[in-house]
């Protein structure tokens, strides 16, 4: 019987991947990690924790409470603010499995007898493409693909797992739609089965990002331009904006429709942010704001990078871009088949043949 440490977060996804590799015959522990809640915060660990501990009591399994609040403060609360005090936009998501639950959570489990780790992430392994083929020997080699629910296929936030990591990783439930997860947890009595999905970033939840790095990083009120450079209306700070972003900042200035506007540029030197409706920047066509290229760094590559077929995303649930990888002068540059606008510096670029994830990097 191989030794599974699966991390128990309270929710569905979890606590199916648990009871699909216990029926599956694995020697099966739950383990609940802890992380660090800001203060004044809603603190919901204690329920999460309860409702991981339930699942543990129906399936009669050893339960492990993994304290990582330090570790998890450290590594990506304080690297997320730091990103944000340069002026880049940070994948605190990317961030938290790289260090918190295949970093700290795998060398735990390791250290203490677990041949693998298991989580609910929306991702698969070949060749694990159900649920009886989970201890088969994986012929394909260790590679990464896309979740079967494209919905909420989570690859993309996956991208820093290695090879030798991946020797040690089950995703029990990427070869589901979430509509069967949630049918399973009915099926297995689970009381998971009607909880609501955790929203927001990873551990810490759904939070205003602005009000919660307020704490951290001084406001200071700057403009906010249109695409012609015009004063329009003024916002609380540049550090505070990310690419793409449509809310925080107040319109003063009469706009000729009333769509959307989305954040195109920011200038953090000058407290300056430039936004845009999607079809005035169609229509205009600024290439200023459209990028062909883009150099990327802190590289990972899970496998090989193919001649043809290369795709990528720049952004989670964004459409595949086609692209090629040019290597000169030991920098490494991603040229897009297409211009891209919304490219944000910090944020993850990541790989893609087909359905399989390369690897990434992070865009520099």
């Amino acid at each position: 019987m191989k030794k599974v440490f699966v991390g128990l977060s309270g929710g569905v996804d979890s606590a199916v991947s648990v009871t699909l590799l216990q029926k599956d015959g694995y020697d099966v522990t739950g383990v609940f990690i802890k992380a660090w809640t800001p203060e004044g915060y809603p603190c919901s660990w204690k329920e999460d924790r309860r409702s991981a501990m339930k699942v543990a009591a129906i399936l009669n399994i050893p339960f492990i409470t993994l304290d990582l609040e330090k570790e998890y403060k450290k590594e990506v609360v304080d690297y997320m603010i730091d990103e944000y005090r340069q002026g880049r936009t940070p994948n605190p998501d990317v961030m938290c499995n790289k260090e918190i639950k295949f970093g700290h959570f795998l060398k735990f489990a390791l250290k203490n007898g677990a041949d693998f780790v298991a989580t609910g992430h929306y991702a698969r392994m070949p060749p694990m493409s159900d649920v009886g083929n989970r201890c088969k020997r994986r012929t394909l080699g260790n590679q990464l693909l896309e979740g079967i629910d494209k919905n909420k296929d989570q690859s993309y936030f996956l991208w820093t797992l290695t090879q030798e990591q991946l020797k040690h990783i089950l995703f029990p439930i990427g070869h589901l739609q979430k509509s069967e997860v949630r049918k399973l947890a009915g099926k297995f009595g689970l009381p998971q089965e009607t909880r609501k999905d955790s929203q927001g970033l990873c551990f810490l939840g759904k939070i205003n990002m602005k009000e919660f790095l307020a704490r951290y990083i001084p406001q200071k009120r700057g403009d906010v331009l249109d695409l012609d450079g015009e004063i329009i209306g003024h916002h609380n700070g540049a550090l505070f904006f990310t690419i793409g972003e449509r809310h925080g900042f107040t319109i003063t200035q009469k706009t000729e429709s009333e769509v959307p506007l989305y954040v195109i540029a920011k200038n953090v030197e000058k407290n300056l942010i430039t936004v845009s409706s999607k079809q005035e920047l169609r229509h205009f066509g600024r290439s200023s704001n459209l990028s062909q290229e883009i150099s990327i760094k802190d590289i990972n590559l899970i496998g090989k990078i193919p001649n043809k077929n290369l795709s990528c995303r720049i952004r989670y649930r964004q459409e595949k871009i086609k692209c090629k990888i040019q290597i000169k002068d030991g920098q490494t540059r991603v040229i897009f088949d297409q211009p891209q606008i919304g490219i944000s510096p910090g944020q993850s670029l990541v790989l893609y043949d087909g359905e399989i994830c390369l690897g990434g990097g992070i865009i520099d």
